[in-house]
């Protein structure tokens, strides 16, 4: 148990509660929540997503990616409360029903995966990448991908699944390949 949660308890006092309305992976969702409770928690054990893992819960790791208004951010870094009126999107959203998305395809066929601890993380981050459009170099792109970390693969897999889907994407859109 947390010290401050006994002493909450200890002293009779009660955390107070926020209300948080978000669309997640594109159900509109609305919960009462402790004020402390993290992002991460909030999607794991309230709502059920758990492909958001949770590793260190200081940022370091990046298991626990996650998409908020399109962009990649930690969850554990969070608290629930900041998702009020946005739009989360978790490793569920990419394949909710049906086959693989193109991106886990990819890292079907690149092997980018051992253990899978890591890999929602990693999808989520490539798919911020992607929507963002950009060109990179081989090695922007692994800068990007250095805030989650792997313990199995050694990142190369991983980063040539996810050049290899940046690529397509440039190609479907029609935008000239780095």
């Amino acid at each position: 148990m947390n010290p401050a949660d006994s002493d909450t308890a200890r002293l009779g006092l009660s955390e107070p509660n926020v209300v948080v309305s978000a669309e997640v992976n594109g159900t509109s969702v609305t919960e009462q929540v402790p004020a402390r409770l993290s992002a991460a928690d909030f999607l794991r054990h309230r709502l059920g997503l758990t492909g958001t893992h949770i590793g260190c819960e200081q940022g370091v790791c990046g298991m626990c990616t996650v998409l908020v208004d399109g962009q990649a951010v930690k969850s554990c870094l969070m608290l629930a409360g900041q998702l009020d009126g946005c739009r989360v999107e978790t490793v569920e959203s990419l394949a909710a029903e049906g086959p693989l998305s193109p991106l886990q395809e990819r890292f079907h066929e690149e092997h980018a995966l051992q253990c899978g601890f890591c890999t929602p993380a990693f999808l989520m981050t490539a798919t911020a990448l992607a929507a963002q459009g950009r060109t990179l170099t081989r090695a922007e792109l692994q800068e990007e991908l250095a805030g989650v970390l792997c313990r199995c693969t050694g990142y190369e897999f991983i980063v040539n699944a996810v050049e290899a889907h940046l690529a397509t994407k440039r190609k479907d859109t029609g935008e000239p390949a780095r």
